[in-house]
Order: structure tokens, then sequence, then C-alpha cells
């Protein structure tokens, strides 16, 4: 087999879950950027407090799509609205399968009439060029990959976000003076260190900030320009680390499983996807184990998207979509890991933890969610985890417990008593950070 593909792979082992489940596996680490730098605790200490810059030039996926056709392509297969998508401004992409559960999302920037930048997880990416070529639009692609994927060469683009009570203090300073106000999610072109860049009104870590994004050979004059602007102001470098917790609190989900693994229309999708693709090798596994792929499937609407989707237009999945609305019964949580039970089974002194699994939430009335995303969070002193549980046990300060451990997969049955210890965690909202549940998005727009 000169090339296998995702359904090929589904084919060998049986199953897509077969395929994907991987007990014991190590959550991906961050490219390049290095794990830390005044350590993962202080780091996310400073976008609490302070001001931090994150480097995001490594880990994403880019993909330009320009042509005729774009914005109708676009439209055509996500739910976002497009009649109020200005120039400049970014947006959440929202594509759904016919089932109306999600692909991945990502944030797609659109740079001019017809021309956008999609970045993110390229599950999303891929699933836009498919179609686009397949339904003979006049569009064209090109993409960057990460760091992890393209190694003979430096990214075309470098990120760096700035956040924390005091960005805008360092921003003004660097830029000698404030920058015009743009909404939420909204771009302008700046000049820094004598580099033009596009400066967006953004953050992934709770606080306001910006995004900083320009030619990859400028990445070192404006990171510099940004580090001394902030001395005084004792800025922090965030290592991937750091990093990969502060979407915890903010309340987005990043890695929900596609929806393209069982439905027989897609067959020649997964036939089109390489085996080593993100579709092929994201990995799943946690103490919820489930035979069917789709019961790791999530809608829209359970991942908090509902105030970004607009049924202004037709596009594939809307009706299914439309549907879930009144039919979905799981909500997105935060839980707050108990501290002596944490320190039971990390140990007292059990420094920085990360996972990905998909971990059971249960009650004494039984299975209650599921986790999506777990890490220490320093400043809270104990571990947080992003999950989604049924409606009834949303109530902030409801008592459950995580079954921490992994199942080992198919020939055992999914509820069955492995020994797995519990750690007791108390439901709170989503997102976690206060400032980023009331008054992060004051200005955002609603606009899908």
């Amino acid at each position: 087999m000169g090339n296998p593909s995702v359904q090929d792979g589904i084919e060998q082992a049986g199953s897509a879950v077969n395929l994907l489940w991987k007990p014991g596996v190590e959550p991906w680490s961050v490219p390049v950027v290095a794990p830390e730098y005044a350590g993962w605790a202080i780091e996310q200490e400073a976008w609490r407090s302070g001001v931090a810059l994150f480097d995001l030039s490594y880990h994403m996926f880019d993909t330009r799509i320009e042509g005729p056709d774009a914005t109708r392509l676009l439209r055509e297969i996500s739910a976002n609205d497009y009649e109020r998508f200005a120039i400049d401004q970014a947006k959440q992409f929202i594509p759904v399968a016919e089932d109306g559960n999600i692909i991945v999302d990502g944030i797609l920037l659109r740079e001019a009439a017809n021309a956008y930048t999609l970045s993110g997880v390229p599950a999303a990416q891929s699933w836009v060029r498919y179609w686009g070529e397949k339904g003979g639009y006049d569009v064209e692609f090109d993409t960057d990959p990460d760091s992890s994927v393209r190694t003979d060469r430096d990214p075309r683009l470098f990120r760096y976000q700035i956040q924390g009570p005091r960005a805008m203090e360092v921003v003004e300073r660097a830029f000698g003076g404030p920058l015009p106000e743009v909404k939420f999610f909204h771009s302008q072109h700046v000049t820094l260190a004598g580099k033009r860049i596009r400066a967006l009104r953004h953050g992934m870590s709770g606080q306001a900030g910006y995004e900083f994004i320009g030619r990859y050979q400028d990445h070192e004059a404006v990171r510099d320009a940004l580090l001394n602007a902030g001395t005084d102001a004792g800025i922090e470098r965030v290592g991937g680390l750091a990093y990969f917790s502060n979407g915890i609190e903010s309340g987005w989900i990043p890695t929900p499983t596609p929806a393209i693994y069982t439905d027989p229309a897609l067959e020649p999708y997964r036939r089109s996807l390489s085996l080593f693709s993100y579709e092929g090798r994201k990995p799943l596994h946690g103490s919820y184990f489930s035979e069917n792929i789709e019961d790791y499937y999530c809608s829209p609407w359970e991942l908090g998207y509902g105030r970004s989707i607009s049924f202004n237009h037709d596009f594939t999945g809307r009706d299914a979509l439309h549907k879930a609305k009144d039919e979905v019964h799981r909500s997105r949580v935060t839980l707050v890991f108990d501290r002596d039970d944490v320190d039971r089974e990390f140990g007292a002194d059990h420094g920085f933890q990360l996972s990905y699994g998909r971990y059971r939430i249960q009650t004494a009335s039984g299975l209650a969610g599921i986790t999506f995303w777990t890490a220490t969070i320093g400043p809270v002193g104990t571990i947080l985890s992003l999950a989604l549980v049924d409606d009834e046990y949303t109530a902030p300060g409801t008592e459950v417990e995580v079954v921490w451990g992994d199942h080992p997969g198919a020939g055992t049955a999914p509820d069955a008593d492995l020994g797995l210890p519990r750690i007791r965690a108390t439901v709170q909202p989503s997102p976690y950070n206060e400032f980023t549940r009331t008054r992060y998005r004051s200005n955002a727009t609603v606009e899908g």
C-alpha cells in the first residue's frame, strides 16, 4: 500500500475507534518553542496579573483560500454569517458534517473580498480544500503546515499574542501611544520596529490583548520590540507547557473528534485523507471508552458556539444543526479537582500535568459527562478540566468524580470496573476565568 488513507486504516483496524484508541499516549508538545522560560506556573500567573508574550508561530496550520468563489465556498460549508463579515475581521470558523456535528473549528481571517486565511488544527482546512476541489469552485489553496510537519524551512508568518492586565500598557509603550480602537476579532495594519504587521484584537488567555501577525523574517524585530516595551511591566515569555493550558480557563475545547468517520457518503473524503494526517493519527484515550466513534462527536451548541452560528444561508449540515439546538443536553463546564485527591494521585509536588484524555465524569447516578482538556493551573493551586456534562449536573458547586486512567480499549466492556482511581471535583462555569466570562467579549461582535 503506497499511501494508505484514513479509510484504509479504519478497514484494517476494524473500526475508527480501534484506529484512534491509544492508551498511555503523551500529549502533543509545541514545536520549536521552549517548554518553559521563567517556569510554567510563573508564566500562567503572568497573563492573570501582569503581561505575557505568547509565540504562536509554529504549532498551527495556515491555509490561504483565494479566488472568485472563495466566499461562496466557505458560505456553503460553514455555519458562519458572511453577510456581516468585514474585511480585516476574524471569526471562529464552524464547519459541520451533514449530521450537524462539528468537523473542527479554526480562526478564519478575511483579508480581502475573496481572500481568507484559515488557521488552526488542519482538519477544518482539509475539509474546505476537499469540497472546494470536488465542487469545481474557482478558488486556489495554499497551505503552510505547522513546524512539526514543515521541518525544512521556517513558517511564512509569525504570530505573537500579548495578554494580561498590563498588556495595553505594553502595547502603548511599544507603539508610542494607543492603537486606534477596533472591535474584538477585528484587525488593522500597523508598523512596529519598522515592520508592517497586522494587529488583531484577540486573545486566548482571558484578558484583553492583541495578536500581531507578520512575515516570519520580521519575527525577531517585532518580538524584541515587544519584550523591550514590556521590561518595566515584568513581561514574561510563555513556553509550550503554559501555553497548552490557557484555553482551559477561557473555555475553548480545541480538538473535538471530527464527525467524518462513519457516514457512507464521506467514504471518498476519508480516502482522500492520508492515514498519517490529523484525522488518522489524532489519538483518543482515557477512562471513557465507546466502540462507537460517534459517541465522541460534538455539536457546536455543546461547545458554546451558538452566538457564532447563522442560519441566514444554506450550508452543509444546516437542517441537522438547526434541529440539534433543541436536542442537545450537554453543556460545557470547568471541573475543579479536589486538592487532596490531586496530591494523593500525583504527589504533593506533582508538577505540571496535561492531558487531552476523555475521562469519565461520574456521580452516584452513573456517567455524567466526559473531559476534553485537563491541566495544572498553578495560580489556582490545583488541576482544572474542561468538560461536557449532562445539563442536570451543570449547576456550580455540583460534586462529581473523575475516573482517572486509561481504558484498554476493544475487548473490555466500556463500563468495566478497572479499579481506576477517582478524583473528586466540583463543577464551575466555563469560561472559568471571571474576566472572560463577564467582560472580555463585551465589545465583541455576536455575528457568526
